[in-house]
């Protein structure tokens, strides 16, 4: 065997290697992505049916407020429509038209003693400023892991191993209003 034989030989040896590990990499990453949603995916299910159990609280001291309670709902499915399909833009629209409804809703309870005194619509607001603070965490935890995904598939050599095996980058989740998520949780306190 000739040195060039064997020095060609181990130059593709090595880069067999090390597309392997870029692969392991981008997989790793990808992994990251989908566990990160997952763990989204999961508070705003909770919230979804927090929110169900608020509007119906809500119903029994609010019978004039029936259009702010009924946009609550309508965004409520909106979310849950747009969760289910995956669509991260319509569901940044969506949760800015629940917050929106939200902070209507809970700024009309203002006027309504009794709700604001009955024990169940109190612990469900504070389960929703929980589960408000833990979508907040969970979404930056998310964006993180998106940011670092994209920024590999990104950089050179990874990016030709991305593209030979079809790594897509993934989608951040942003609203499309000013309000803070720190801000709605706010709300319930």
């Amino acid at each position: 065997m000739s040195l060039t034989l064997i020095i060609i030989l181990a130059a593709l040896v090595v880069a067999a290697l090390y597309a392997a590990l870029l692969y392991t990499n981008l997989v790793r990453l990808e992994h990251r992505v989908a566990k990160a949603w997952s763990n989204i995916d999961a508070a705003l299910k909770q919230r979804h049916d927090e929110l169900a159990k608020l509007v119906e609280a809500c119903k029994r001291y609010m019978p004039h407020e029936q259009e702010t309670l009924t946009r609550v709902v309508e965004a409520r499915g909106a979310v849950l429509a747009a969760q289910r399909a995956g669509k991260l833009r319509d569901l940044g629209r969506a949760e800015t038209e629940l917050r929106a409804g939200l902070e209507r809703l809970l700024a009309l309870a203002e006027n309504y003693p009794e709700l604001k005194a009955d024990r169940a619509f109190r612990q469900l607001a504070q389960r929703l400023s929980q589960l408000e603070d833990r979508i907040a965490d969970r979404r930056g935890l998310y964006n993180d892991s998106v940011n670092l995904n994209n920024k590999r598939l990104e950089r050179f050599p990874a990016v030709l191993v991305a593209r030979l095996l079809g790594f897509r980058p993934a989608e951040l989740l942003r609203f499309q209003d000013a309000h803070k998520d720190a801000d709605v949780a706010k709300l319930f306190a």
